[in-house]
């Protein structure tokens, strides 16, 4: 992605935080009233909140069992705690549904995500993904639905193969995950604007709005050309002196 003359603005997030989502949304609100849009681009950086997930491709992983299970919490206070989580999406706009969402390890999407950074087509992926997990509840460990998907953002079919099978996208997964845990950051959505101000969790929109424009504020400023001479010569100053 090209951010060059841009106000830099980068979040990381996994794909199966349905705060990132709902964040997402929010930040979208924000772009949409700020005045100097046109000046900011936004890039996802990848995070992986459960890296260690064994994919057991002969059974079905339902998200609500696999959690219940993981943090050994009643099944019931799993579904209290993702209604909730519903309500909050659904004051973004967002319809999750929770009952369908099927757990899988996120390491392969992110491959994906990657490439489609360099072609442009980062952020429409990463809308796709997160729709079809919270709202479709498609299995996204499958590779076949996962290709699927990617092609629906524009990528071809090798592009997908290349980023699945080139140990160089691994790599730039790994490096947003290090730099993640380098500037500290252990959970997401985390947004970082211009390189100086973070923002953590799915802020509201006015948190996003007053944030960026800090940040453009900033930015305008760091743009402006100091003055260069290029010749000195004879000359008087305000206090009379002539030389």
């Amino acid at each position: 992605m090209n951010t060059e003359d841009k106000l830099l603005v980068e979040v990381w997030s996994d794909i199966v935080c349905p705060f990132c989502y709902i964040g997402k949304r929010n930040y979208e609100s924000a772009i949409s009233q700020f005045t100097y849009a046109q000046d900011v681009v936004l890039e996802f950086r990848s995070f992986q909140l459960d890296p260690h997930f064994v994919q057991d491709h002969s059974k079905r992983h339902d998200l609500t069992k696999s959690l219940s299970e993981k943090y050994r919490r009643p099944v019931a206070e799993i579904e209290a705690m993702q209604q909730q989580i519903t309500q909050t999406a659904k004051a973004a706009g967002l319809d999750f549904h929770f009952e369908k969402a099927i757990t899988f390890n996120t390491f392969d999407a992110h491959r994906i995500i990657q490439i489609a950074k360099e072609k442009e087509l980062g952020n429409k992926l990463v809308e796709i993904f997160f729709a079809g997990y919270f709202t479709e509840g498609k299995n996204l460990g499958d590779k076949n639905i996962l290709t699927r998907e990617a092609m629906d953002a524009g990528l071809t079919r090798e592009e997908i193969e290349k980023a699945l099978t080139d140990d160089s996208y691994a790599y730039k997964v790994k490096q947003d995950i290090q730099e993640a845990s380098n500037l500290g950051i252990s959970g997401v959505p985390f947004f970082v604007l211009n390189d100086k101000y973070g923002v953590s969790g799915a802020q509201p929109t006015q948190v996003f709005l007053d944030t960026l424009m800090t940040a453009h504020e900033d930015w305008v400023k760091s743009k402006k050309p100091g003055l260069k001479i290029v010749a000195q010569g004879e000359s008087c100053d305000a206090d009379g002196n002539c030389e």
